[in-house]
């Protein structure tokens, strides 16, 4: 508190500071100086309105021009002057001399104020978010030390191999003596290269866990700055800091901020970010590995990375953290659940079964929403129906319940997601429906889920094909039942129109233009990288033919998805109306009305659970 008063106190200095010398600055500039004549004709055309007359000075107030102005005249040995004055009816009055001391004093505030400001800003420091001016060379990174990081290879899951090659690391830095007896080198750098939220930079913790050593972390975007060498000075002020601390890791996160491609800015390749890249480059080549200095880095995006960072003996190592399956979803459940009281009830196995595509920040914010959600309720323990909820909230956003939709519009609904799951069930090659709801959540007014059985890496044409008619399912039912269309199916198309165009250009599954690969220039993204250049990677008459089939194959899915449902409109007419009295429909009782079973109703199955 102290210390934010005594910031409170130094800016209010400093604005009156300026204040006070804006105001002098602003008199000075509005006075006018006179000669004694040209003063005494202004008296005579009754021009000056009020004076002051000192021994030294005469000053005053005087119109000219219409316009209002101060002056100052030296006077003369003149006894008419109070005549004049009088007879042209002035007012005036006399004043003393302040002395030279005084006057001195008033000369000095000025300089006396300027020097203060400088002072405190250059040399004491004015906040610039916790740093001085003058150490904006300095590096931001955080240093923790052994005792600090608790984090180790046991609060990491879902990566077995990644920590297998981090391993060798971790004994290096605590055994170097071991690998350089034997003449081995050790990676200068290893690079975590895998999709946002897999726990890249929680690993790099945890090798500085387990080995026991200091661990600097800083983001690549702490290096880039406005002022020219700045980020220079933080690279090399990084590494004399780990140097003076080794052995220690040193953690770039998010490094593709500072090593994008070279050659990417409007200065011809001499901008500030490409100046602290260089520096990166020859700080890497300037120690060595006995030093005891690990350099990791985090990554999403290494295509965008520059080759020379890359290469051999700077970022030696690549270690892939990638998306958990199966059983590594079940694992980082288990390691975030242990915070959380479960109920015996919880199967973390049929959680980790629902939730393909998940990283490990997105199970970690599940088992949260599970224990707010249980907490809300009042539960003693977080059980099923609050980690299934929580997997709706993470996908689709919290329930909107509050929101009004008209009877109308809630039937368009309930039959647009009752068309996405009708060919859902009807088209081969399509995965489970797990949940359909038209209560809005997030964004979207409805949702349905649909469920892989297991995880895949590789998808065939016909399961792109039954995807994307799944897709259009929702417009076809709309047009059907009402012979209208809404604005409900955009995001159905959007998705739609990308899929089929990654069908046609990335993977040559259109039979019109073969196997070829279409790619778009990726280095676009880079700003005045290839600005000027008119090179396209394919004709105009390419991407018509791009354009064209794009357009044959949606509309051929569309001609299915209303087939299907024209084909079925009785089991449409049937699911719709049971989703719009419940509102909510979960793959069994899509089953059972899809065959004709019935289904209890809201109200009945409330009843039950009061019963």
């Amino acid at each position: 508190m102290n210390k934010q008063l005594k910031n409170a106190a130094l800016w209010m200095l400093i604005v009156v500071g300026f204040i006070y010398l804006w105001q002098i600055s602003s008199e000075k500039a509005k006075e006018v100086e006179l000669t004694y004549s040209e003063f005494k004709q202004f008296v005579k055309e009754k021009k000056v309105s009020d004076v002051v007359i000192s021994p030294d000075i005469i000053s005053g107030n005087l119109e000219k021009e219409g316009k209002s102005f101060k002056f100052k005249a030296v006077p003369v040995s003149d006894n008419k002057l109070v005549e004049e004055l009088e007879s042209n009816q002035i007012k005036y009055r006399g004043q003393k001399n302040r002395g030279w001391f005084v006057e001195l004093l008033l000369n000095l505030v000025p300089w006396i104020l300027i020097a203060a400001i400088w002072y405190f800003l250059f040399f004491r420091g004015a906040s610039m978010g916790g740093k001085q001016i003058f150490s904006m060379g300095r590096s931001k990174a955080r240093l923790q030390t052994d005792k600090k990081i608790k984090t180790t290879f046991a609060d990491v899951a879902g990566v077995e191999e990644s920590k297998e090659e981090l391993k060798e690391i971790i004994q290096f830095l605590k055994e170097p003596a071991k690998f350089q007896k034997l003449g081995g080198k050790i990676p200068k750098g290893v690079l975590l290269v895998g999709p946002a939220g897999t726990g890249k930079t929680l690993l790099a913790k945890a090798v500085a866990g387990e080995a026991g050593v200091p661990f600097f972390a800083s983001s690549g975007s702490e290096f880039v700055e406005m002022f020219v060498g700045v980020g220079a000075s933080r690279v090399r002020d990084l590494f004399d800091m780990g140097r003076k601390n080794a052995p220690c890791v040193l953690f770039i996160d998010e490094i593709d901020a500072v090593g994008r491609h070279r050659g990417a800015g409007y200065g011809g390749g001499h901008d500030e970010r490409e100046q602290t890249l260089n520096q990166l480059l020859v700080e890497m080549d300037g120690f060595e590995t006995k030093e005891g200095v690990i350099i990791l880095a985090a990554t999403n995006r290494p295509d965008v990375l520059d080759s020379a960072l890359l290469r051999s003996g700077r970022f030696d190592r690549h270690v892939v953290v990638p998306i958990p399956d199966i059983k590594g979803r079940e694992e980082i459940l288990r390691v975030h659940a242990k915070i959380v009281k479960l109920s015996p009830s919880a199967d973390l196995s049929v959680i980790a079964k629902r939730t393909p595509g998940f990283v490990g920040a997105d199970l970690a914010n599940l088992i949260n929403e599970a224990a707010l959600l249980a907490a809300r309720r009042e539960k003693e323990a977080v059980e099923m129906p609050e980690l299934e909820e929580a997997i709706d909230r993470v996908q689709a956003g919290p329930e909107r319940r509050s929101k009004k939709i008209s009877e109308k519009e809630k039937r368009i609904i309930a039959f647009h997601e009752s068309g996405h799951a009708l060919v859902a069930k009807l088209m081969p090659n399509t995965e489970p429906v797990h949940k359909i709801s038209i209560i809005p959540r997030g964004m979207a007014l409805g949702y349905t889920i649909q469920l892989p059985t297991e995880d895949k890496y590789l998808i065939t044409k016909s399961e792109i094909i039954a995807k994307l008619t799944v897709l259009l399912g929702g417009r076809a039912a709309e047009k059907i039942i009402f012979n209208e269309i809404t604005t409900g199916a955009e995001n159905d198309l959007k998705v739609a129109t990308s899929m089929v165009q990654n069908m046609i250009c990335l993977y040559g599954m259109s039979d019109k233009l073969g196997n070829v690969s279409l790619r778009k220039r990726e280095e676009e993204i880079f700003l005045g990288r290839d600005m000027f250049s008119h090179e396209k990677l394919y004709s105009e008459q390419t991407a018509q033919q791009i354009d064209e089939e794009t357009k044959k194959i949606i509309d051929e899915a569309f001609v299915k998805a209303t087939e299907l449902i024209k084909n079925n409109i009785e089991k449409l007419n049937r699911l719709a109306e049971k989703l719009v009295e419940k509102e909510i429909l979960d793959g069994d009782e899509l089953a059972r009305l899809l065959n004709g079973e019935t289904v209890a109703s809201a109200v009945n199955k409330d009843e039950q659970k009061t019963n």
